[in-house]
């Protein structure tokens, strides 16, 4: 659970506002989510309500929203889930801010568009390579990558990786003796790996409530494979340099050898914001497989 300085973080650090009867958007369109912390989702009269933790009251329009994402200190009744599946609402369980990812609920009249869109490009042998191709350009913004294979395109993107990493320890003064990381040892890594590690992990977490809550899945990948969650990673590489590389070699001298989560977790998501990363992921998955929001659109 957070400390008591996470609590009190002012509106300008967080990357999603309290929900209020005062924040909470004005109905137009299907949002994509809503995320809750430190309250309880119950029924009245058939309507889902919120009550928080000083006990004010939000009713909400849960029939417009594709996803709810439940924080620390949030707790749910049978009959708001019934009535949330009822609404076609998925449920994603997750950390502050999103930080995290836990668990998905997915309701079994789910809209199915995107992901079925997103299976099709995948199987297309040509159509995902093109799809592959779109993000290692993103990466590549001067490179002829025509008629390159995936193959061929991974292998340049290890060697830039490389040398970001080697460019970055001689920018910020730090010495890098690779990437590093065994599951499970955390604190074995050098403080650069540790924080690049945690700006990972919070990274795919707000990537996976995304993709969730849009309707597509974390399991089909364009460039991954054999990982749990091959989309997430890779819609993460195209972030990564700044929110998590250029993040961790630049806090490594200023922690002095010391790793301070809460330092971290500040300052990734002070990135975040500054990114409008919220904002950029579901126009740069529209972009990258090239077909338009079927969700979004469909309303």
């Amino acid at each position: 659970m957070p400390d008591e300085a996470t609590l009190s973080k002012p509106p300008s650090s967080r990357l999603l506002i309290k929900v209020t009867r005062d924040s909470l958007p004005q109905v137009k369109d299907k949002y994509p989510f809503i995320y809750l912390e430190r309250g309880r989702l119950e029924i009245d009269d058939s309507s889902i309500k919120w009550i928080d933790c000083e006990a004010n009251v939000v009713r909400l329009p849960i029939a417009t929203v594709n996803c709810l994402l439940l924080g620390p200190g949030t707790s749910i009744t049978h009959e708001a889930v019934k009535v949330i599946a009822q609404s076609n609402c998925n449920v994603c369980w997750v950390g502050e801010d999103s930080l995290l990812f836990y668990a998905n609920g997915q309701t079994p009249t789910a809209d199915t568009r995107n992901m079925r869109e997103q299976i099709k490009l995948s199987t297309d042998p040509k159509k995902s390579v093109e799809v592959a191709r779109r993000m290692f350009a993103r990466r590549f913004p001067e490179a002829d990558l025509m008629g390159k294979s995936l193959k061929e395109m991974m292998g340049m993107e290890g060697y830039r990786v490389r040398a970001l990493y080697e460019q970055k320890g001689k920018e910020y003064g730090v010495g890098w003796k690779g990437r590093s990381f065994t599951p499970g040892k955390f604190e074995l890594g050098d403080i650069t790996n540790q924080v690049l590690t945690a700006s990972n992990a919070a990274l795919y977490g707000i990537l996976s409530s995304a993709v969730h809550s849009m309707g597509y899945s974390p399991h089909i990948g364009f460039i991954h494979s054999g990982s749990p969650l091959p989309f997430v990673y890779d819609l993460a590489d195209l972030y990564k340099e700044y929110l998590c590389i250029d993040l961790a070699f630049s806090l490594t001298l200023e922690m002095a050898g010391r790793y301070n989560k809460h330092k971290v977790s500040d300052a990734f998501r002070q990135r975040v914001i500054e990114t409008d990363l919220l904002g950029k992921i579901g126009q740069d998955i529209e972009s990258i497989l090239g077909v338009k929001n079927a969700r979004c659109d469909s309303q």
